[in-house]
């Protein structure tokens, strides 16, 4: 079972917080089963009762140990702002909806309801905002093939995603898988999916696409990888202006 992965984690959260802890949940491509060891993230969400700096202090210990073992800092919820804060947060949360498990605790995102209200300024937002990361990162490693191959698979994951975002947008009920999301994404808005299956190619570390390319090829790829994100973030920007 997947929660032994994280039966000692868990174990110093509740040794930490005790009775104030109320939930840890796995959401993401983890609980999808859409997970690549030492590629994907574990996406936790830790739900305490109250959060005051104290509880905060108190979680540096355990956070510390899963950091160092190359983890993301899970985020810190009360149960309160579970309830409220859903839909100021909709991409987030409906990940956590449609993939999660709860690895310790009450399920408090069962029950939560929320609205699109804000879910197409929150993807575009977001788009605009990794795509300006990405050039930004382009530079200093421009010139190493390994180097912008290892941006490119740091990278992609965080913009699939926000494809299911685009494809909720579009009414469209978005897969749990990462490559059966930008299959969709392609279908509907016309994009290359050969440049993201060479990419995820190149993530994965199979298959013929998966041999380190050249420093000209990488930065091919790289270019054709930046027009199709622009693609998807003016998809966006468009449902803004019908």
């Amino acid at each position: 079972m997947i929660q032994d992965q994280f039966r000692a984690f868990i174990d110093d959260l509740k040794n930490t917080h005790g009775a104030n802890l109320a939930s840890v949940i796995l959401y993401g491509s983890a609980a999808s089963g859409d997970f690549i060891a030492q590629r994907s993230d574990y996406n936790l969400l830790i739900a305490l009762k109250k959060i005051t700096p104290a509880d905060l202090r108190a979680a540096q210990a355990p956070m510390r140990e899963w950091h160092r073992m190359g983890h993301h800092l899970p985020v810190y919820f009360t149960v309160a702002e579970v309830k409220d804060g859903a839909d100021v947060f909709p991409i987030e949360f409906h990940q956590m909806e449609k993939a999660r498990v709860v690895l310790y605790g009450e399920d408090v995102l069962a029950g939560v309801t929320f609205t699109d209200a804000n879910l197409r300024h929150q993807t575009e937002y977001e788009l605009r905002s990794k795509l300006i990361q990405l050039r930004r990162h382009y530079i200093p490693v421009s010139m190493s093939a390994e180097k912008l191959t290892q941006l490119m698979n740091d990278s992609l994951g965080s913009f699939v995603a926000l494809f299911r975002a685009v494809l909720l947008l579009h009414d469209i009920e978005p897969p749990l898988s990462k490559p059966e999301v930008i299959s969709a994404t392609e279908k509907h808005l016309g994009l290359n999916v050969d440049v993201f299956e060479r990419i995820t190619a190149l993530r994965a570390g199979s298959g013929s696409d998966a041999k380190m390319p050249t420093d000209v090829k990488a930065n091919e790829l790289f270019t054709e990888y930046m027009e199709q994100i622009e693609r998807v973030i003016n998809a966006v920007d468009k449902l803004n202006k019908t």
